[in-house]
């Protein structure tokens, strides 16, 4: 089942709050909540405007090509490198499970780029 614009940012909230080491705030403007890792931005939720409510997640090249192309609701990254993010509106296909493992990828990718000494320790 597709998901609304309110509750596809619900779910990719509750799915960046439970990932270890995270943290969140308003660095850039108080209109775009932030999630990072290691210091490394991993998910922006728009918060300003209820016609737009999107995510923008880190995502492979070659997959945002595919999930542009597979779905009309994803767009190039609205705020960032247009090679590198991806922004998710409510649409067709856009499902829990779709979110929250953008949500997961993105926090690999931005994980991996910080220091190996800033890095969430990995459970035992």
């Amino acid at each position: 089942m597709s998901l609304t614009g309110t509750k596809l940012q619900r779910v990719a909230v509750e799915a960046a709050d439970r990932l270890p080491g995270t943290s969140s705030g308003h660095p850039f403007t108080a209109h775009l909540r932030v999630w990072k890792v290691a210091g490394k931005v991993f998910l922006i939720v728009t918060e300003d405007d209820p016609e737009l409510e999107i995510i923008t997640v880190k995502v492979d090249p070659h997959l945002g090509d595919a999930l542009r192309r597979d779905h009309a609701s994803i767009s190039r990254g609205r705020y960032l490198d247009k090679e590198h993010w991806i922004s998710i509106a409510a649409g067709d296909g856009v499902t829990r499970s779709l979110v929250e493992g953008l949500v997961h990828g993105s926090y690999e990718l931005a994980e991996q780029q910080a220091p190996a000494k800033d890095r969430p320790e990995e459970d035992a």
